[in-house]
C-alpha cells in the first residue's frame, strides 16, 4: 500500500516524511527547554510545518499556541505577552514586523514561507526566506534524532478567543484523562466523520479552532489529506475531482462563494466522492444548505459548540432535512440548558442563553484570567454567548446575548474594535456591530459620533482601524451620528442602531 500523501495544493509530502520531521521537532523543542505545561506559539499559515510543529509540541508534552496570522503585530505581540510561550515558529515574512519587539527570552524558530503562498499572497521573495544566524526550520530540525521518549499526556491546543473586553483570551484545558482522550477521538469520528482511508480536505486556516481539531485527527487516519493555502471556490472543486475526496470542513461562507460559481464552472468538476462534508463556525441559511445539497447530495453535516465548550451538537442532513433551521441533537453525553435574563433556568421549549457541557472535552480555563472564568459558567454548565431553544429534542438558535458578530466563521468582537476606534483623532463615541452580509452571514457596521468641530471621513477611520487591527475587523459600513442613541445610564442603545438592518432582514441571527 503507497504512504498516505499529505499535500499543501498540489505539492505533497508522505505522512512518514511529516511524522519524521514532527519527531526531529520534538527532540528540538525539548533541547529548548520545552516540557510538559509549556507553549509553543505558531504564527503560521497553513503549512507542512504547522503539522509539524503541532505534533512535535503534543510530544514533549507542551501546549501549541496558533496565532491568527491576520492580526496587526501588537494584536500578535498581546499574545506573545499573555501566553509568554517559550518558543515560537514563525513563517519569515510574517515575522519579520515583530523581530525587534520579540521578548527577549523568546527562542524563535523562522520557516521558509512556501511557494504557494508566496504566490497567493503576493510575498516578496526577500521576506520569505530566514535571516542569516536565524534556527531556520526545516534544516532546524534535521540536526536532531527523532523523539523516542514515552507519550506525555495529551494537552489540546490553547486557541485564543476573545471576549466582551475587548483582548482574546486563551483557552487552556487541563490535560485529558485517558477516558477524554478516547471519548474526544470518538466524538470527533462522530461530527467529522473521520475513520481510517478517508481523503480529506483542510479549506480553512488551521488557526481556527474547527480546521484546527479536524487536522490533528485526520493526519494519522487519511489516506490523501489536503490543506489549501488559501480558500478558493473553483480551486477546491479541482482538488475535489483530482484526489476522489471524502471528507472536508468547512463555513458557510466557502458554501456562498462556491454556489456563485457559474454553471458551468461548477458542472466541470465531478465531486461525487464527496460522502461528509461538516460545516460549523456560523448559522447556514437554509435556502443556501439545501442548495449545496442538491448539488452535493445529502452530505452536509452541522456542528454546533464554541472553543470553550467542544462539538455539543451534530445534525446528519437526513435529521436536518427533517428540522431545517436546526443545528441538531446533543453529542453523546452532552448536557444542554437553557436560563432567562434573571439567572433562572428556563424549560426546554423556552427561548434562553444556552449553557453546555461536553465531556468528551476537558475543563478549562481563562489563561491569565481565571477569574472571568465564572462569568460564563452556570451550574457546571458553560455558555458561548447565544441564546436559543429545544424543538423535538434539536436546538435552534435564535439571537446572541453578548455584542460578538461571526462573520465568514470568524468571531469578531465589537468592544475591541470600539476600544481602537475611540482612540481615532476625533471620534467622540462609536458602536460597532454586525449587520446581515449575503455572502458572509453577518460584517461589520460603525456608528460613528465625531467630535464637537472635527470633519472625519470614512476613510479616515477606516485607514485608521487598518493600521491598528486586523483588516477582518474593519467595519464593511461606517456611518457618522451627530448624536448616538443613548439609555438614562448614558449606555449607548446599541439595539436602536442594528435591529433596522435585521429586520430589513428578516432574520435576526
Amino acid at each position: 500500500m503507497a504512504d498516505p500523501l499529505i499535500y499543501l495544493d498540489e505539492r505533497a509530502v508522505t505522512r512518514d516524511e511529516l511524522l519524521l520531521q514532527a519527531r526531529r521537532a520534538a527532540t528540538g523543542l525539548a533541547s529548548l527547554g520545552v516540557g510538559e505545561g509549556d507553549f509553543v506559539a505558531m504564527l503560521l499559515r497553513n503549512d507542512f510545518a504547522f503539522l509539524e510543529a503541532q505534533q512535535a509540541a503534543a510530544a514533549v508534552g507542551a501546549y501549541s499556541v496558533p496565532i491568527n496570522w491576520h492580526g496587526k503585530a501588537e494584536e500578535v505581540r498581546y499574545v506573545l505577552d499573555d501566553a509568554k510561550p517559550k518558543v515560537l515558529i514563525a513563517h519569515a515574512d510574517l515575522v519579520e514586523p515583530l523581530r525587534d519587539e520579540l521578548p527577549s527570552a523568546l527562542q524563535l524558530i523562522v520557516v521558509p514561507t512556501p511557494p504557494e503562498v508566496q504566490q497567493r499572497y503576493s510575498i516578496d521573495p526577500a521576506l520569505a526566506r530566514p535571516r542569516a544566524g536565524d534556527l531556520a526550520w526545516p534544516d532546524w530540525c534535521a540536526g536532531f534524532e527523532p523523539w523516542s521518549a514515552p507519550a506525555r499526556r495529551s494537552r489540546a491546543t490553547m486557541i485564543y478567543t476573545s471576549g466582551t473586553t475587548g483582548h482574546p483570551k486563551g483557552v487552556r484545558r487541563e490535560p485529558a484523562t485517558p477516558e477524554q482522550a478516547q471519548a474526544y477521538v470518538e466524538l470527533i469520528g462522530r461530527v467529522y466523520g473521520v475513520r481510517p482511508g478517508i481523503r480529506a480536505l483542510i479549506a480553512g486556516p488551521l488557526y481556527h479552532a474547527s480546521p484546527n481539531a479536524y487536522g490533528r485527527q485526520a493526519l494519522p487516519n487519511a489516506d490523501v489529506l489536503v490543506m489549501q493555502s488559501k480558500f478558493e471556490p473553483e480551486e477546491t472543486l479541482a482538488l475535489i475531482a483530482t484526489h476522489r475526496l471524502t471528507h472536508a470542513v468547512m463555513v458557510p461562507t466557502m458554501f456562498v462563494r462556491l454556489l456563485r460559481l457559474p454553471a458551468e464552472v461548477r458542472a466541470r468538476y465531478d465531486v461525487s466522492s464527496l460522502e461528509w462534508v461538516t460545516h460549523t463556525g456560523a448559522p447556514c441559511p437554509v435556502e443556501v444548505k439545501k442548495a449545496l445539497m442538491d448539488w452535493w447530495g445529502p452530505v452536509v453535516y452541522e456542528t454546533y459548540g464554541g472553543t470553550e465548550v467542544g462539538t455539543a451538537t451534530l445534525s446528519t442532513p437526513t435529521d436536518w432535512l427533517a428540522h431545517p433551521g436546526s443545528v441538531g441533537v446533543p453529542t453523546p453525553g452532552t448536557r444542554i440548558a437553557f436560563y432567562g435574563e434573571d439567572g433562572r433556568h428556563v424549560p426546554d421549549g423556552e427561548v434562553g442563553e444556552i449553557f453546555m457541557r461536553v465531556p468528551a472535552y476537558a475543563d478549562f480555563t481563562y489563561l491569565n484570567h481565571e477569574a472571568k472564568r465564572a462569568s460564563v459558567e452556570r451550574d457546571g454548565l458553560i455558555s458561548c454567548g447565544d441564546v436559543g431553544y429545544l424543538k423535538d429534542g434539536h436546538l435552534y438558535l435564535c439571537d446572541r446575548r453578548s455584542d460578538m458578530v461571526i462573520s465568514a466563521g470568524t468571531n469578531i468582537y465589537p468592544a475591541e474594535i470600539e476600544m481602537t476606534l475611540l482612540q481615532c483623532p476625533g471620534v467622540q463615541d462609536c458602536a460597532v456591530f454586525g449587520i446581515p452580509d449575503e455572502e458572509f452571514g453577518e460584517s461589520l457596521a460603525a456608528a460613528v459620533q465625531p467630535l464637537p468641530g472635527a470633519t472625519l471621513s470614512v476613510e479616515d477611520v477606516r485607514s485608521y482601524l487598518k493600521a491598528h487591527l486586523a483588516n477582518y475587523k474593519v467595519p464593511r459600513r461606517i456611518d457618522f451620528h451627530a448624536q448616538l442613541p443613548r439609555e438614562d445610564s448614558g449606555k449607548i442603545f446599541k439595539r436602536h442602531l442594528r435591529d433596522p438592518f435585521w429586520k430589513a432582514a428578516g432574520r435576526r441571527i
